[in-house]
């Protein structure tokens, strides 16, 4: 049993804080507010054009990684250890790793979708065509491919559509870094444990041996 006053357990405490939040509060708190942003900030997008394609409106990575920060406030109520002693543990622990992996690919295709149609609209040339606005990325050639925006106003696709797809590039690419971190702490946490029990407490026992002799 530990003592109250055992700096061993105070340091294995701190180690599993981050910013003087219990592992992973911090995270999980992170990822719902981006989570949350990115979400709203999609549907705002679907509303300004009917004709946008749903991975123009990044609303489903923000809807994921809300789940993911859900998992991570599940994980709060379980005591949290880097060597899983219970299946519950373990099945809560692998679900918020797998899920911070997903997020962590779902932001980047969002923040990659997101700054592909921004460099293109900052190159379009739009005309507004029987209540839709139509944009050329070169209206000199004839054959260039023409983008239709359905029940949309061209300042509204060259000015709010821009801007909303520049604050989703930011959200997600943060919503990303996020999600890797929480990754990272619990691949740390799992490193360390493994290698200290493998490669330092044979060294302990056999220097207990040779004393005995």
């Amino acid at each position: 049993k530990k003592s109250k006053g055992d700096p061993k357990a105070g340091q294995e405490e701190e180690s599993h804080t981050c910013c003087g939040c219990r592992f992973p509060l911090l995270f999980a708190l992170l990822q719902l507010v981006f989570g949350v942003s990115v979400t709203v900030l999609g549907f705002l997008m679907a509303g300004i054009s009917s004709s946008l394609l749903v991975r123009d409106t990044p609303y489903w990575a923000g809807i994921i990684v809300c789940v993911v920060s859900l998992v991570g406030f599940v994980m709060l109520c379980i005591s949290y250890q880097p060597d899983e002693k219970t299946c519950v543990q373990f099945t809560v622990k692998l679900m918020y790793f797998l899920l911070s992996a997903v997020g962590l690919v779902v932001c980047v295709l969002a923040v990659a979708f997101s700054t592909h149609h921004y460099l293109q609209i900052t190159r379009f040339t739009c005309d507004t065509i029987l209540e839709s606005c139509q944009c050329k990325l070169d209206t000199t050639d004839p054959l260039s491919r023409t983008f239709v925006y359905q029940d949309a106003d061209c300042s509204s696709v060259t000015s709010m559509l821009n801007l909303y797809l520049l604050l989703q590039m930011v959200l997600n690419l943060i919503g990303a870094l996020v999600c890797l971190s929480a990754c990272f702490v619990m691949w740390k946490h799992r490193y360390q444990v493994f290698y200290v029990g493998v490669r330092f407490y044979p060294l302990t026992a056999s220097e207990g041996q040779q004393q005995k002799v």
